[in-house]
């Protein structure tokens, strides 16, 4: 199993949610955390109680559906930074639910492509050919299960096309010691999901970071962070490792 501690991980959408819960259970375990939020207001608490536990944090700001603002966020980084071990592709937009769903709006396609799709190949370019060149590097990517729901249908097509382009990119991975790979983290009570959801969103760990864990050189999977609830970090990694690099994860 990886160990996360001294190193440097960056998690989008860090100020709530399962970004927050990413960035608590990493800082746990000694890894140094850059924290993304669309405004440095909304980090500036999560900071100082990260920086408690002792270890390093840097804050950044960008609204990814924005390329230039995305750029100069990893600009800054870079000068920040020097090396960018882990990057948690979290942050996303949920578009309003049509029941009438031959009505929702081009524009919900295209925020949701910017934000959901562009912006995460925006990042895993930059750092993954740093990560390459460095011998070592775990992008993990947050999709979603939600499927044959129309009404949903600029979200969920836009994390079917960052699983798309997951699976097809990860096979260039290999040998490199970088790996990429695909996080479920189920249908979870929060801004994003909603108060209906059947998950706290604390469920959401150790699962969510399991993908970053291995060491098995596994790319291209889809891991669903309900299947690790109540798990140690040892444990859940011990279970996801038994997971196939067939790129056949996505649930039936």
């Amino acid at each position: 199993m990886v160990n996360v501690s001294g190193k440097w991980a960056l998690i989008t959408g860090a100020s709530r949610g399962v970004g927050r819960q990413i960035a608590f259970y990493l800082a746990d375990r000694g890894c140094n955390l850059i924290l993304h939020s669309r405004s440095l207001a909304h980090t500036e608490g999560l900071q100082s109680e990260l920086a408690a536990k002792g270890i390093k944090t840097v804050v950044v700001e960008a609204e990814l559906s924005k390329a230039d603002q995305v750029q100069a966020m990893l600009k800054k980084i870079d000068e920040l930074v020097p090396t960018v071990d882990f990057v948690f592709n979290n942050a996303a937009i949920m578009t309003k639910y049509y029941t009438e769903f031959w009505e929702v709006p081009m524009e919900d396609y295209r925020m949701s492509f910017e934000t959901n799709v562009i912006a995460v190949v925006q990042i895993c370019t930059h750092f993954a050919q740093k990560m390459i060149k460095n011998g070592f590097g775990r992008i993990v990517c947050t999709t979603s299960g939600i499927r044959k729901e129309p009404e949903l249908a600029a979200y969920s097509a836009s994390k079917a096309a960052l699983t798309k382009y997951v699976q097809d990119l990860a096979p260039k991975f290999e040998g490199t010691g970088v790996t990429i790979n695909l996080l479920d983290p189920g249908w979870l009570r929060t801004d994003l999901g909603g108060p209906k959801a059947p998950n706290a969103v604390e469920s959401v760990v150790p699962g969510a970071v399991v993908p970053a864990l291995l060491d098995n050189g596994i790319s291209g999977c889809w891991f669903c962070a309900q299947d690790y609830v109540g798990l140690s970090a040892e444990d859940a990694a011990a279970k996801a490792s038994k997971v196939k690099n067939d790129l056949l994860c996505v649930p039936e």
